[in-house]
């Protein structure tokens, strides 16, 4: 790729004034779907930030800052981003091997990443992803999120246990049996008037933020009433002034593996949240790359406001398109209306019990599960339905990329076993159709049907090459749909065989996109004799007969 290439791609990743000729009519609606969505997304934030094994304030700053630059740089109109519940799952493994200190500049060298890959036109790679093993990824991200919500409950702050499992189900099963039992009538108490009102405030009004409803009435009795309940702490009532993180040189070969995966998973749930909004809404459809482009600025500027990384957020996304977002003025409104809370009620929001925000991220666990899209999935086919379980399961057990490289692997698995199958051969002797010659028992006529590619070769050739009792073998190849290296290696294979066994071959219909491969793998070179290939078969066989008179006269 020549320079100039290179900078003009670059260039139509860049913000432009077209990115906002929707703004005009839309503004009215687009302030106040960022107004909603920004009072939706403070619970959130500050539940993922405190989720992560951070703090609270690291994931207001995230909601701010990175939602503000990827709504700017991004690739998508209606797209919303901050701290997830996803990333969160991440982070709780790195900051218990490397320390909190390492996330912040994780999150700068993942952002970079993140950004190379939008350069390198990668934002396309998410296709290749099955919706079985999304599904199945986002069970195991909701099963995660909810156990992670087990300490708030549990335990208060200052008397969690020292050592707990950095798995999910293992350190639920730990804090559930060392649980403060005096504590836990308060605490599930907050969580029971959080999880009622975001259940029965959408149904009196849509635009009620039940969350929000919730969080205000448990900080309000905690203020009334004495109780033992954490709170989220003091907030600096401005954002941090911006600095490079410092980047431990001798550290960075154990910190690349933890970027490259929080990378990875920006990269893949950005790109879903924003194909899942593109289909939501007719206001206009998402660029990938520069989604990811965006995305990795994001997650650098959030690294240099200590925040941590983000991603596209499906739901937040969706309140926004339900709301009535059009433009990208909704998700930057939505940052500033956050920024807004932390320069006039920081004093309020610390004192948020951190039970509370575990209510808020117990439902949307919960909302999180399908259980329409589970049981369609699991009666489609039983290698869809492989795939959703295992990528679940290794989810929870495991690591969240790890489990969508492997879903992704058996989902491959069964594709291929499936075209394989498609992959069909036909031998019949000339003599069957109609005996114009007495030659003609001596010519079969072999048809290939369908791929021939590495999955099927070996079978196709074994079932080939049993052909014995002829002279002249017509390889039929009009109907053969992919073939790859594998594939052409085995035709040359089978027609050499056939050669050193005295039968002569002969191919007919060679495909133009077949010709190049068979010409440099050898499989025409492999023939006795260059004219021994065919464009129809009337003229293989009259060659063929030919043959056979000539081998009855020798």
């Amino acid at each position: 790729m020549s320079a100039a290439s290179f900078l003009l791609r670059a260039r139509s990743m860049l913000p432009s004034l077209g990115d906002y000729r929707e703004t005009r009519r839309s503004w009215p609606k687009d302030l106040l779907a960022g107004a909603t969505v920004g009072i939706v997304a403070l619970p959130l934030a500050l539940g993922f930030g405190v989720s992560s094994g951070l703090t609270a304030e690291q994931g207001l700053i995230t909601a701010i800052v990175a939602g503000f630059l990827a709504a700017v740089f991004g690739g998508s109109h209606l797209q919303i981003s901050g701290p997830t519940g996803a990333m969160a799952v991440v982070l709780v493994p790195i900051v218990a091997s490397h320390g909190a200190h390492a996330v912040i500049a994780v999150t700068l060298i993942a952002g970079i990443i993140v950004v190379v890959a939008g350069l390198l036109r990668l934002g396309r790679t998410v296709s290749f992803i099955p919706w079985p093993v999304i599904e199945g990824f986002t069970v195991g991200i909701a099963a995660i999120i909810f156990l992670q919500q087990v300490p708030f409950v549990t335990t208060p702050a200052d008397l969690a246990p020292g050592e707990v499992s950095t798995n999910a189900f293992a350190a639920a099963v730990q804090l559930v049996s060392s649980a403060d039992w005096s504590y836990l009538p308060y605490s599930l108490g907050a969580v029971a008037i959080v999880a009622v009102c975001m259940v029965v405030a959408p149904k009196i009004h849509a635009s009620i933020p039940g969350s929000l409803v919730g969080i205000i009435i448990v900080t309000v009795i905690a203020g009334i009433v004495p109780t033992p309940l954490a709170t989220i702490g003091t907030i600096p009532q401005s954002l941090p002034s911006p600095t490079l993180p410092v980047i431990d040189l001798s550290a960075l070969p154990t910190l690349l593996p933890a970027a490259g995966t929080i990378a990875a998973l920006a990269a893949i749930e950005s790109l879903l949240s924003a194909r899942v909004a593109s289909s939501m809404s007719d206001a206009g459809a998402y660029q990938p790359d520069r989604e990811l482009v965006g995305q990795g600025i994001a997650s650098i500027g959030s690294s240099l406001f200590g925040g941590i990384p983000a991603t596209g957020a499906i739901a937040r996304t969706s309140v926004n398109i339900r709301a009535g977002g059009r433009t990208r003025l909704a998700s930057i409104v939505h940052a500033l209306v956050l920024l807004l809370i932390v320069l006039v009620a920081a004093a309020p929001v610390s004192q948020i019990p951190l039970a509370a925000l575990g209510g808020v991220l117990f439902v949307t666990a919960v909302r999180m599960v399908r259980v329409g899209t589970m049981l369609s999935i699991l009666r489609s086919t039983k290698s869809d339905a492989a795939g959703f379980v295992i990528t679940a399961l290794i989810t929870v057990s495991f690591d969240l990329i790890v489990a969508v490289g492997i879903g992704v692997v058996v989902a491959a698995f069964f594709a291929l076993r499936k075209l394989s199958s498609a992959t069909s051969v036909r031998i019949e002797r000339l003599s069957d159709r109609t005996e114009v010659s007495p030659s003609d028992e001596s010519i079969a006529i072999v048809h290939f049907r369908g791929p021939l590619f590495f999955a099927s070769a070996d079978r196709i050739f074994d079932e080939v090459i049993r052909l014995d009792g002829v002279t002249v073998v017509v390889l039929r190849m009009s109907q053969l749909e992919l073939v790859d290296a594998t594939g052409a290696h085995i035709l040359s294979d089978m027609v050499r065989a056939f050669e050193r066994r005295g039968i002569t071959v002969l191919i007919k219909g060679v495909k133009d996109g077949h010709a190049g491969l068979f010409r440099r793998v050898g499989v025409l070179d492999a023939l006795r004799h260059h004219k021994h290939l065919f464009d129809d078969l009337p003229t293989a066989i009259v060659h063929a007969r030919s043959h056979v008179e000539r081998a009855r006269q020798t």
